[in-house]
């Protein structure tokens, strides 16, 4: 059980008057969205950016206080909250951010009519997923630099869900999706949550686009931001969204992807098709979870020179298992951390466990700030020795 250390962080930064650090976010909001693909800031781990991660984090944190679990429950999947109190159900009401459309997510899995006779909440075909919200605040929007959009998913919980990460083969994307060729192909199922519908819902990627659509009409003459956040499925569900996002609006503001512990996504052609629409990915990994090394496996860019010839590499993607590592990585260990390093596959993979590790990393040096403080401790011990 991971402590939840990262409510009550204290930076470095911490000291600094208010004035001085709004005006450094004011300045740097852009760099810690990703403009200059986060060089300089990761290791070792820019404060400002630290914060900026952990406040994303708090709002992945809230899909999954807002979820019902319950399957007992007639409500199980579904939000707990009504759109207007769910951030201050979760503690955020004092984000400045107002939540203004539900999302859900429609696994397109057909299952056998032998499954009618099981607990309806094993067919459960359409389920709450996140939300987006936006900021309204006028002191938050001053303090951001600009009016930011976020756009929060959970990771899964549902057997529907489940059903669909275990069809792992990669698929085109359709063709609004990928204009220039078929050649980008994302996960199977995760495609599924995306483009599903029901009778009664429509998918996932309607409400994105018919909610994104409003938004930028809304705020067309305001400097503006679009964050896609989430935790597991949800990472990877972020990164879809921020790509069809990028896709569909020519003219879309800056758009972030900050994603914790997600499974890889698309194969190269995706990745080279999100970084040629300016979209920026930051991939918070702990390199002890085993969700962020699959599905399929990854063929290294020189593996041609290698030994691995054109040929075989050819039909080594035909198979539809080769991924490819998307956006900038900010890699961690529950390893350097001495109440995590015996930790379970569970705990590794726990969203507190990467805001965790998130609020104590330094750097790949010194990975974590009670590393730094026994060396600090150490050295001082040997300098008194010395005097001695």
């Amino acid at each position: 059980m991971t402590t939840n250390s990262w409510n009550s962080k204290v930076s470095i930064n911490s000291t600094l008057p208010l004035q001085a650090k709004t005006l450094k976010l004011r300045d740097k909001w852009m760099e810690f969205q990703g403009s200059k693909n986060w060089e300089g800031l990761l290791d070792p781990l820019d404060d400002g950016l630290r914060d900026e991660i952990l406040r994303y984090g708090e709002f992945v944190d809230a899909t999954y206080r807002c979820f019902d679990f319950d399957t007992s429950s007639p409500d199980y999947a579904t939000c707990r909250y009504q759109k207007s109190s769910m951030l201050t159900q979760c503690g955020l009401e004092n984000t400045g951010y107002k939540v203004t459309k539900s999302l859900h997510a429609t696994s397109g899995v057909q299952l056998p009519n032998w499954t009618e006779k099981m607990p309806s909440w094993v067919s459960t075909q359409s389920s709450w997923i996140g939300y987006v919200a936006v900021c309204q605040d006028k002191n938050e929007i001053a303090r951001l630099g600009r009016r930011d959009v976020v756009i929060a998913y959970r990771g899964t919980a549902t057997c529907m869900e489940w059903l669909e990460n275990l069809r792992a083969t990669l698929t085109c994307l359709p063709g609004d999706m990928s204009p220039d060729n078929c050649q980008s192909m994302v996960q199977s199922g995760l495609l599924s949550l995306y483009t599903s519908t029901t009778d009664s819902r429509p998918s996932l990627q309607d409400s994105i686009r018919d909610e994104i659509n409003k938004i930028l009409q809304k705020y067309a003459d305001e400097p503006l931001s679009i964050t896609v956040t989430g935790h597991s499925l949800g990472a990877a569900l972020a990164t879809l969204t921020a790509h069809d996002i990028t896709t569909t609006f020519k003219h879309a503001p800056l758009v972030t992807v900050v994603s914790f512990g997600g499974p890889r996504v698309g194969n190269k052609n995706f990745r080279c098709q999100l970084e040629k629409s300016g979209t920026k990915v930051l991939r918070i990994v702990n390199s002890d979870d085993p969700i962020t090394k699959v599905p399929g496996f990854v063929v290294e860019e020189n593996s041609t020179a290698a030994g691995l010839s054109n040929w075989l590499q050819r039909r080594v993607e035909d198979t539809q298992w080769v991924y490819a590592e998307i956006g900038k990585e900010l890699r961690l260990s529950s390893r350097d951390c001495p109440q995590l390093s015996n930790g379970s596959v569970a705990t590794c993979h726990d969203l507190k466990t990467y805001l965790h590790l998130v609020d104590n990393f330094v750097s790949s040096n010194c990975p974590l700030r009670a590393t730094a403080k026994r060396v600090l401790d150490r050295a001082q011990e040997e300098k008194q020795q010395l005097f001695v």
